[in-house]
């Protein structure tokens, strides 16, 4: 074989790491001075009587309803690159700082405690990766990533910045799967052998 051959496996493993680079690399740059890294910042602790510091990172479309959810919280900020679309979000929390770039929201508020990112899919990944440096949970709208290697970034900092993180799978965290899930845990219904599943997607007709 010849020594300059690349085997499936190089490859993976060579598009895997250069992806994961891309992605650290995409959130660390824009507005920082050349040669800075991010440095991990530990989340701000909060008492139970506190209320958290809520920023939206996609404030428009699905952004909008995300952080709707924070309403009873201390809504500080709220970044879009199309105002326009997100204007109700503006409407709804009228004493939110505005941003177009994440990047620079991040820098200039260290006060927030957790973002939603809402944003367009590729973009997923970068935003949540600089933000869970930077100490902020994080609520990830689906996709969590493009890539197994960009997801396996994301679990790394996340456990290496104590984070809090959930991505938008928001049925699967409901009071009512919770129970399911103890009482299979539990034994409560004996040994599980088989699963039956509906679902009413799509909602509109089929095979018409």
């Amino acid at each position: 074989m010849p020594e300059n051959h690349l085997s499936r496996r190089n490859f993976l493993a060579a598009t895997a790491a250069a992806t994961a680079a891309l992605s650290v690399d995409g959130a660390e740059a824009a507005y920082k001075k050349k040669g800075e890294k991010l440095i991990k910042v530990k989340p701000r602790k909060v008492s139970p009587n506190e209320k958290l510091n809520c920023a939206a990172i996609g404030a428009g479309g699905k952004g909008n309803s995300d952080i709707a959810a924070c309403e009873g919280e201390n809504v500080v900020a709220l970044c879009d690159a199309d105002w326009d679309r997100a204007a109700e979000s503006f409407q709804r929390f009228p004493n939110a700082r505005k941003f177009k770039d994440y990047r620079v929201m991040l820098e200039e508020m260290p006060e927030i405690d957790a973002v939603t990112v809402s944003t367009p899919d590729h973009t997923h990944a970068p935003a949540a990766y600089m933000a869970m440096k930077m100490g902020k949970h994080v609520y990830v709208q689906k996709p969590l990533t493009h890539t197994v290697a960009e997801a396996r970034l994301l679990r790394d900092t996340a456990r290496e910045c104590g984070v809090a993180t959930q991505m938008g799978n928001q049925g699967h965290a409901e009071d009512g799967v919770r129970n399911l899930y103890e009482m299979v845990w539990s034994g409560a219904i004996g040994q599980v052998k088989e699963v039956h599943i509906w679902t009413s997607r799509p909602v509109w007709p089929q095979g018409i």
